[in-house]
């Protein structure tokens, strides 16, 4: 761990203490202006003046850091992702506010002032994160501009992950590594006598491919470990399969149950609730928008407003509701379109400018409204709010065997997939993000991935 790396993440715990203060006086003096006072009357000023609401202000805000270092907002990691760090900091926050409410409620002192509490609650998410945002492109300005605190890595591997991994890093130098050295092939005697003799001297060693000789990992790891170097890898197949293991005796004999989901059990059924209560509201809510966009189909050509297509959800044949973006017939014209196949990959059909789709249909895909119906599909159970992309019958018969494991939970109408990338992402790639998906859901990352798809929906254009 590099030494500027420590600063900036211990920069963190002042900057979110300030924060946190000014989120709190800022609320007491919007409480107390004439602005708002004038709708409702200041009555808590007698017994609770400025001066001991601050003092009670720090020892909240102080609860509140450690709160944020139990929910893992201080740990130090080289990457930190911007929406997995806001919902942290919503998560904190709110576990800290709520624990303000509970001490007001037995204790029956303080003040009564509900606006506050709210006020600070948002001014504390909103400053809190303006701070660790501001922090964040401090850091990356300092590690691109001046190679402040920079990870000299030597790069492991010739296939096309390799090269996807060395130009990621070349892409973005922000990120604080930079290439030395680049080894296509795994020969430890020459490897390691680089890693004694080079300048600068190597902070990680990354095995960019798996497809190496267990003993010669194992080798170059050792010698890692006694220089203190860095390794990461990418993991193998079975590596991956063993992502989520379970311990369990037989008789006194220790057994490893290799899940293949997070999903099974508790993971189950908080993701069928979380699935049944957004999408009945959904319904309710978007429901006048969907008479207009029916009423506008009706209008713009001939057909059903309405379609229901075939897919398949843990190898069961379902419907799939979608707006009708497609001339009457589509299907029966798709025979002819195949020649025209953009997807040669593996076996999706796409084309670029396919001339089925209606004038009203091009503009509701392309910000996928078409999609909206899908929530009587969740509603149903059919399918889920997040999950792999819904797959054709006849996609899966021409599926290979590693293929076939997105079709182990529901899908969805959003996913990994499609906020990476979407269409244009290789079949590939696809079906390696869902698979991540797979064996390693949280709940956490389902928000992740639902609050992301409203940002894909205005930059990606690839549904067109």
């Amino acid at each position: 761990m590099k030494k500027s790396e420590l600063i900036f993440s211990a920069l963190l715990v002042p900057v979110d203490f300030v924060m946190m203060v000014s989120a709190g006086i800022g609320a007491y003096f919007i409480r107390v202006s004439p602005w708002v006072a004038q709708w409702r009357p200041v009555l808590f000023t007698m017994n609770l003046p400025f001066q001991r609401y601050f003092i009670l202000l720090l020892g909240v805000s102080i609860f509140g850091i450690l709160v944020f270092a139990v929910s893992g907002l201080y740990n130090i990691t080289p990457q930190k992702r911007l929406f997995r760090e806001f919902l942290q900091i919503v998560i904190g926050i709110s576990a800290t506010i709520l624990a303000v409410i509970i001490y007001i409620f037995f204790s029956r002192e303080l003040f009564e002032s509900r606006f506050i509490i709210l006020v600070a609650w948002a001014l504390a998410i909103i400053l809190v994160s303006l701070g660790r945002f501001l922090i964040k492109k401090l850091q990356r300005f300092a590690v691109g501009r001046y190679n402040l605190g920079v990870h000299y890595v030597t790069v492991i591997g010739e296939d096309r992950l390799s090269k996807k991994v060395i130009k990621e890093i070349n892409r973005q130098p922000d990120l604080g590594y930079r290439i030395v050295k680049h080894f296509s092939k795994i020969k430890t005697d020459r490897i390691e006598n680089y890693l004694l003799k080079s300048f600068p001297r190597i902070d990680e060693v990354i095995l960019a491919s798996p497809k190496y000789e267990r003993n010669d990992i194992l080798e170059i790891l050792d010698f890692c470990e006694e220089q203190r170097i860095g390794f990461k890898f990418v993991p193998n197949l079975f590596q991956t399969h063993t992502s989520n293991v379970e311990l369990n005796t037989f008789d006194g004999v220790p057994l490893l149950e290799i899940k293949r989901t997070p999903l099974d059990g508790w993971g189950k059924i908080i993701k069928r609730g979380v699935d049944v209560v957004f999408s009945f509201f959904g319904l309710i809510i978007l429901l006048p928008f969907i008479v207009i966009i029916a009423v506008i189909i009706k209008i713009d050509s001939q057909g059903p407003i309405f379609v229901r297509l075939k897919r398949v959800s843990q190898y069961r044949e379902f419907g799939l509701y979608k707006f009708r973006s497609m001339v009457k017939g589509a299907e029966k014209i798709k025979g002819d379109l195949i020649k025209y196949n953009e997807r040669k990959d593996g076996p999706l059909f796409k084309i670029k400018n396919d001339p089925r789709i209606t004038g009203v249909g091009r503009f509701l895909r392309k910000y996928r409204i078409d999609e909206l119906p899908q929530l009587i599909n969740v509603l149903k159970g059919e399918i889920s709010l997040v999950g792999p992309r819904p797959h054709q019958p006849d996609e899966i018969a021409r599926y290979g065997k590693h293929h076939k494991k997105v079709l182990l939970i529901k899908p969805g109408i959003t996913g990994m997939a499609q906020v990476s990338g979407s269409s244009d992402l290789p079949f590939e790639e696809e079906v390696k993000l869902d698979t991540y998906y797979i064996e390693h859901w949280s709940l956490l990352k389902d928000i992740y991935i639902l609050l992301k798809t409203f940002i894909v929906l205005f930059q990606d254009k690839s549904a067109c």
